[in-house]
């Protein structure tokens, strides 16, 4: 393999630890990413310009192809690529680890942020339940935690990896009492919760959100019984491509995770479907919960136009030099 096609081994790590879901949670994964980037531009052995702006790209798109419907990643990947810049090698990687550096900040700061926000919608003595996991939303209930407020949680395991397990270590961390359910039980404790408090793996341009399966579901049975349903989502989450009409593409896992090969063998003939994430409509959310302020779903455009523009190029894509 030429130096200018070579990905560096802590990227191609980087890459496969974000595929197989070891890295998790959107910011986690921006901040995996731009890291990655980084040590990509510090290590690469390439001597002329072209050469490590094509590499980097060919990294980005390495970084990219791991999983199309966490928008955190593609944002990420915008971020540091279009602030690539210089007319030498030397400027070229200090342009990146730069951008890198710039990034993880902002990141840092911006969950934080969205904490303070997050936490003035919970009251003392209030419960939420929780779908999947997301640092966006624990971050919320850490906040509240800070301000001394007193909060129980119902989580769902959120099968069928059961990220719900990872919520409810974090939460009793936090001293939050924590009650486990199987998902199909939500409906029977809505009555018992004050919020419904999720993340979002992406945002559309319309305030639909993407997020785990059975987030829809648990929307369309909270807004029954009179439950708000808050997104918690950094900015990074929010998808520009769909200002143009592009639909935001559904990711199916491996059956592996839903049915083992024994039983599957065993019960005969059948098809497996394992979708990662449905869409719930801005119909059914009460508010979505930024580092930038609280916004109505439907309003969420604005916020993403002032970020983004009218659209959002790739700047992974090879191009003429």
């Amino acid at each position: 393999m030429s130096d200018e096609t070579a990905l560096h081994p802590e990227l191609r790590e980087t890459a496969d630890r974000i595929a197989e879901m070891e890295i998790r949670g959107a910011a986690t994964i921006a901040g995996a990413a731009v890291e990655a980037l980084a040590t990509q531009a510090r290590e690469s052995a390439v001597d002329d310009p072209t050469a490590f702006r094509r590499q980097q790209r060919r990294a980005g798109r390495h970084l990219y192809d791991t999983r199309p419907t966490a928008v955190s990643l593609p944002n990420a990947l915008r971020y540091v690529l279009d602030r690539m810049d210089g007319d030498s090698v030397a400027a070229l990687r200090e342009s990146v680890v730069s951008a890198a550096g710039e990034f993880t900040e902002r990141l840092s700061r911006a969950q934080s942020d969205l904490g303070e926000i997050g936490a003035n919608r919970l009251r003392d003595g209030d419960t939420v339940m929780t779908h999947c996991h997301s640092t966006d939303a624990l971050a919320c209930v850490e906040a509240a935690v800070d301000q001394g407020k007193e909060l129980s949680a119902v989580v769902k395991e959120t099968r069928p990896r059961r990220q719900g397990h990872i919520t409810a270590e974090r939460l009793r961390e936090l001293g939050v009492d924590v009650t486990l359910i199987v998902d199909s039980a939500a409906r029977r404790y809505l009555d018992d919760v004050d919020h419904v408090l999720v993340g979002a793996d992406s945002i559309a341009a319309d305030g639909s959100v993407i997020n785990k399966i059975g987030t829809s579901g648990l929307a369309v049975n909270a807004r029954e019984r009179g439950v708000p349903i808050v997104v918690a989502a950094q900015t990074i989450k929010l998808h520009p491509e769909t200002l143009t009409g592009q639909t935001v593409e559904i990711e199916m896992r491996e059956e592996s995770e839903v049915i083992d090969r024994e039983t599957r063998e065993e019960i005969g003939e059948l098809t497996v479907d394992n979708p990662a994430f449905d869409v719930t409509p801005p119909r059914y959310v009460d508010a979505i919960v930024t580092e930038s302020g609280q916004f109505p779903p439907e309003t969420i455009v604005t916020l993403m136009r002032e970020l983004f523009g009218e659209s959002a190029a790739r700047p992974w894509e090879e191009r003429e030099e």
